[in-house]
């Protein structure tokens, strides 16, 4: 049996960790979620007040996951047991691991829709997306083969499987992104698209708008489930935190942005809705592409960026879990993956079928009564509004409130000073952040998706 040390490795330079923890916040939160939002939102506006988010509430949130990983090297239950040992605290702990699992879960069936729509751009443009999702002999072995491409990356370990792919990916990711952006702001018509997304309209704004903003920064970030913490486990001593946190936050926010110079001039050139919602992806962006030359392989490669996305995201779900198993299970990292795997897989088959391939799973009213579960009706949904939004706010919340109270954030700052060159100033305003802006945001968030849920 391999020992723990052994089995959790470490990163092998500072440019790996912010690819890889680049990754593990850049999915379909930045590609899909982040346009349909500022479309829904605004535009110019809500990118404004999402970027003052992401540099006053979500990096110096960032800072506590990775310091607290850092300083423990443990996953984020065994972190919170290392500082405070038989303390109910743990609890919060074994919410960021299962949260991990039930979002890889659905998070990979979705994955995999992506992946096949590559192939479906380019062989089979006539299928429509609801009879797509609604056939198990498409979704399933999607969903299998990539969760089975995601367990082949978390196989490989910290320096030789997520690190070395990442430094593969993500530059391909960025690489796709251009040549589309190319495409998309040379389109005639496309300068109202790019109108809609530079030129804030302040008047736009409203209370809604700002928590929107506030909540796509948060989650964008891949914050509250216990990733940053485990990816910050992997860390030297001698890194500079601060510095790397910073590229990992920068790096996500310039994928974000990039997607908006993607989509929207595309939308506007095309006569589309910037407002399509969830649709905008698999509906409106695959017709826009048909009604292009050599529409048919633009697809692809749009659908191949977002499959890559997809994937970094993935591996850092499927780390969390594997992580807890190697250091408190003592399991061989082999063991763990395979475990994990095929435990994520058996979860996720009910949302893989709640698209309209079983009836009972597709609308669950026959349950939860006509309004649903927190408003939603199939099973694919009702997991992402327990644990992709509640889940993730709630173990956000509780973390915070642990680095900067339970912890310390005197002690917490000594460690993010450790291989920094960070000024006291900087150091103080970080310490009152963690302690009073970070859980008073995130508290307003978790609020606002009761009240989404609620009515």
């Amino acid at each position: 049996m391999a020992t723990p040390g052994a089995e959790r490795g470490q990163w092998g330079s500072r440019v790996g960790f912010i690819l890889a923890a680049a990754g593990s916040a850049v999915g379909l939160g930045n590609i899909w979620r982040f346009p349909y939002l500022t479309g829904q939102s605004g535009g110019a506006a809500f990118v404004v007040i999402y970027l003052a988010c992401v540099a006053l509430v979500c990096l110096p949130y960032l800072f506590a996951e990775l310091v607290l990983g850092r300083h423990t090297q443990k996953n984020p239950l065994g972190a919170i047991r290392t500082i405070r040992p038989g303390s109910p605290w743990v609890l919060v702990g074994g919410l960021c691991v299962l949260t991990g699992v039930f979002i890889l879960s659905y998070y990979a069936v979705i994955a995999g829709w992506t992946f096949g729509y590559i192939f479906k751009n380019l062989l089979f443009a006539h299928l429509d997306f609801g009879h797509f999702i609604a056939s198990p002999w498409i979704v399933v072995p999607l969903f299998a083969l990539f969760l089975g491409l995601t367990m082949l990356v978390v196989f490989g370990g910290v320096e030789e499987g997520i690190e070395r792919w990442s430094k593969v990916l993500m530059p391909l990711l960025i690489l796709l992104m251009l040549v589309l952006i190319v495409r998309s702001v040379t389109l005639e018509g496309a300068e109202k698209g790019l109108a809609f997304y530079l030129k804030p309209d302040f008047s736009k704004v409203t209370g809604e708008v700002v928590v929107a903003a506030l909540g796509q920064a948060f989650f964008s970030l891949s914050l509250g489930m216990g990733a940053m913490i485990t990816y910050g486990s992997y860390l030297s001593k001698r890194e500079d935190v601060v510095v790397a946190g910073s590229y990992v936050a920068l790096f996500d926010t310039l994928i974000a942005l990039m997607a908006g110079f993607m989509i929207f001039p595309a939308v506007f050139a095309t006569g589309h809705d910037p407002a399509s919602g969830p649709a905008l992806v698999f509906i409106v962006l695959p017709e826009i592409f048909q009604a292009l030359p050599l529409g048919n392989l633009i697809g692809a490669l749009f659908f191949l960026l977002l499959s890559i996305a997809a994937l970094t995201s993935t591996v850092s779900l499927l780390e969390v879990v594997v992580a807890y198993f190697v250091d408190e299970r003592r399991w061989s990292r082999k063991k763990s993956v395979w475990t994990v795997g095929a435990l994520t897989f058996l979860i996720g088959l009910p949302s893989a079928l709640s698209q309209g391939t079983v009836a009972g799973l597709s609308n669950m009213d026959w349950l939860f009564g006509q309004d649903g579960l927190l408003g939603q009706h199939d099973f694919l949904s009702i997991m992402d509004a327990i644990w992709g939004n509640l889940s993730l706010a709630l173990g956000a919340l509780l973390i915070s409130i642990f680095v900067g109270w339970v912890w310390g954030a005197d002690r917490a700052a000594e460690e993010l000073q450790r291989g920094s060159r960070v000024t006291p100033g900087l150091v103080r305003t970080w310490r009152f952040f963690i302690r009073y802006v970070c859980p008073v945001v995130i508290f307003i968030i978790l609020l606002n998706v009761f009240r989404g849920y609620l009515g």
